[in-house]
Order: C-alpha cells, then sequence, then structure tokens
C-alpha cells in the first residue's frame, strides 16, 4: 500500500526539472506524491498504465518475472530516475518496480505528461535524451550477459551500483541490498555469487558486513570485470 504525502515546494523530479518554472504549478496540481515503504512495490509488471513514477527520494529496484519463480532485475533506480516511462508507448506495465528503501515519487497522470511537451521544448529534449540513454544502457547489459563469465558479470553488478549509487564515509555501497538481488541483477544464482564473493574476500578485493559491502581494491574488481 502507499500514502499520499504533502506535495512537496521543490522542482525535485526529472519532471519538473525539465519544464518551465511557470508550468510547475500546473505539475503540482495534477500529479500526486507518494510514499513508499521498504519493499513495497511502487508498479506491478502487467497492471494498466496511466502515468509515470518520478522518484525524489530513496532507491528501488526495476524487475521483471523470468519463469515462475525467478526475477530478473533490469537496473536500479535512485532519486531523479524515472519509473514506467515506457507509458507513453505501452498500454500495461512491462516492468515491477519495488522500493528498496523508503522512498518518496512524483506521479504524472499520462494526460498532463502529453499536454506537457508542446509548452515545455526541454522536456521533449529530456525524454529524448533519457530514452537513447536507456537504450544504450540495455544494449551494454545484454551484450555483458551474452559475452562475460560469471564473475565478469559479477564484478559489473558492483561496479554498476558503486557508480550509480556511490559509497558512504565507510566506503560501503551507499545501497543496501541482498545478495540474492545482486545474483539476479548479473544473472546467476545466489550459490555463485556466494562463491565468488568468497574467492574476491579471500583476495582482499571486497569486504562485506551484513548487507554492506566494500570494494577495497577497485582496480583489481574492474580487471575481474574485463577478464
Amino acid at each position: 500500500m502507499f500514502m499520499k504525502i504533502p506535495d512537496c515546494n521543490k522542482p525535485l523530479c526529472f519532471f519538473c526539472r525539465s519544464c518551465q518554472p511557470a508550468w510547475r504549478n500546473l505539475n503540482r496540481i495534477n500529479g500526486k506524491k507518494y510514499s513508499f515503504k521498504k519493499g513495497e512495490l511502487i508498479c506491478k509488471e502487467g497492471e494498466l498504465i496511466d502515468g509515470m513514477y518520478f522518484l525524489t527520494s530513496g532507491a528501488a529496484k526495476v524487475h521483471k518475472q523470468w519463469g515462475n519463480a525467478h526475477e530478473n532485475i533490469i537496473r536500479f533506480a535512485r532519486a531523479g530516475d524515472v519509473l514506467g516511462f515506457r507509458g507513453m508507448s505501452d498500454n500495461t506495465f512491462a516492468i515491477s518496480a519495488t522500493a528498496l528503501e523508503d522512498c518518496n515519487t512524483c506521479f504524472i497522470p499520462n494526460e498532463h505528461v502529453k499536454a506537457s511537451f508542446p509548452v515545455n521544448p526541454n522536456l521533449s529534449i529530456q525524454f529524448m535524451q533519457l530514452y537513447a540513454n536507456e537504450l544504450q544502457l540495455a544494449e551494454m547489459r545484454m551484450n555483458n550477459l551474452a559475452n562475460l563469465d560469471v564473475k565478469g558479470r559479477i564484478a559489473g553488478a558492483l561496479l554498476s551500483l558503486h557508480q550509480k549509487f556511490g559509497v558512504d564515509n565507510k566506503g560501503h555501497l551507499r545501497l543496501r541490498i541482498s545478495r540474492q538481488d545482486i545474483a539476479s541483477y548479473a544473472g546467476t544464482t545466489y550459490e555463485t555469487l556466494f562463491r565468488v564473493f568468497s574467492i574476491w574476500i579471500a583476495k582482499g578485493i571486497i569486504k562485506t558486513e551484513g548487507k554492506s559491502i566494500k570494494i577495497c581494491k577497485l582496480g583489481e574488481l574492474k580487471k575481474e570485470s574485463d577478464a
């Protein structure tokens, strides 16, 4: 379940940042602000699409069902990212999104999104860049899954999390996620991930404390991703 929260007074989301200042008041009138607790679904694969979610705080995973019991994580989202942007061309959500930590989102109905393009040229440009970037990332991910061995894929997953979310003041990856989620993102099993982590911990490449992961030898991990 989600809970409505008060409207924000700052252009924190991708949508508002890309619109003219005079248009942002209409965004506040037409949009809705929702909060999601850690573990809650933000949107669900197969549900009818009636708008887009813009993440203003927190983090989420974007995933698809793979078979009856498996989940394939496509990407991770942070504040500023868009969830459900394929809603401009699809009738139902092609993906699900789940909060990995408490999140705040701005929901903009499709009708208002479409009405915003003619009067906000920068918004159109930003969406074009968004689609182009996501296509490029999807192509790179498919190439990695097809051509890298399992160590390379796991290393690539950690490096991607490092680049997107950064580290805290102790050097741990800022996003705390389960080993199963990392395995799903890397296209492997939990058991295989556990074995690879054990090897890297023994070599001092990474260090783990619960769900916290610290990359101790970034250069060595990059070599693993290129192997």
